[in-house]
């Protein structure tokens, strides 16, 4: 790093970029903070037009400043898309002196735009850091985490309403199974009284349900097995009957 005099108001410092320019005093708006020089290459020559690096700055279509020398100051000023200083060129003179366009307090990074053409050829392929675009990422980032977190209640609402409906579905399923079991054992019982009688008065001993005589299911059940069944006498039933 060069040699800075205590006298002027900034410092090389650590930067969120690598190495920056850093306020160490206020710097009142439009205060001349640092003039950006080097060799001046001429694009005419091939020599100078084959020069390639990151530090170059064009004054004009044929003049540009190489400011790759490290007794450049002003090539530790980083680029901001929002930035508190700008870079104030004079042509004719062929000088860039970098001047505050708001005031700037100590410790606060110095920075200004390097234009678009520097942007898109150095800073878009590996994305800008300066506050205001880490300020728009995290911006994005939490929109992001949002917006998954709202898709993540959303399908489990989803999850919720299908189970409460499948729940309902399967809670009504199993009442008609009832109902019909039911129903289907109501239609077993309707021929059988609890006292063993059937309704059409035919009783499970083989007699009517009057008692008078074997019935046609008596009968039947006495001819298959080889029992003779006699009916009683009408006066045998009455004198028997008790006074």
């Amino acid at each position: 790093m060069p040699a800075i005099s205590p006298n002027k108001p900034y410092r090389v410092g650590r930067s969120r970029t690598g190495l920056g320019l850093f306020a160490t005093k206020p710097i009142k708006k439009g205060t001349r903070i640092a003039r950006y020089f080097g060799p001046l290459l001429d694009s005419k020559k091939k020599k100078d037009d084959a020069i390639e690096n990151k530090y170059l700055f064009e004054l004009n279509n044929r003049w540009t400043i190489d400011g790759s020398v490290r007794e450049n100051v002003a090539r530790y000023i980083n680029h901001a898309c929002k930035p508190n200083a700008e870079s104030d060129v004079k042509p004719r003179k062929r000088k860039v002196f970098i001047r505050a366009i708001k005031r700037i307090e100590p410790g606060e990074e110095i920075n200004y735009d390097y234009g678009t053409d520097y942007f898109k050829a150095y800073l878009k392929p590996i994305g800008c850091k300066c506050d205001a675009c880490e300020k728009k990422r995290r911006k994005k980032r939490a929109e992001a985490r949002a917006e998954r977190l709202r898709l993540k209640l959303k399908a489990e609402r989803k999850a919720q309403r299908k189970a409460e409906k499948l729940a309902k579905a399967n809670e009504k399923a199993i009442e008609r199974a009832e109902a019909k079991l039911k129903q289907k054992l109501n239609g077993k019982a309707n021929g059988v009284h609890l006292n063993g009688k059937s309704l059409n008065g035919h009783g499970a001993n083989g007699y009517g349900a009057n008692g008078h005589g074997p019935s046609a299911a008596g009968k039947i059940l006495a001819a298959k097995s080889g029992i003779s069944v006699r009916s009683r006498p009408k006066q045998d039933r009455e004198s028997r009957a008790p006074a």
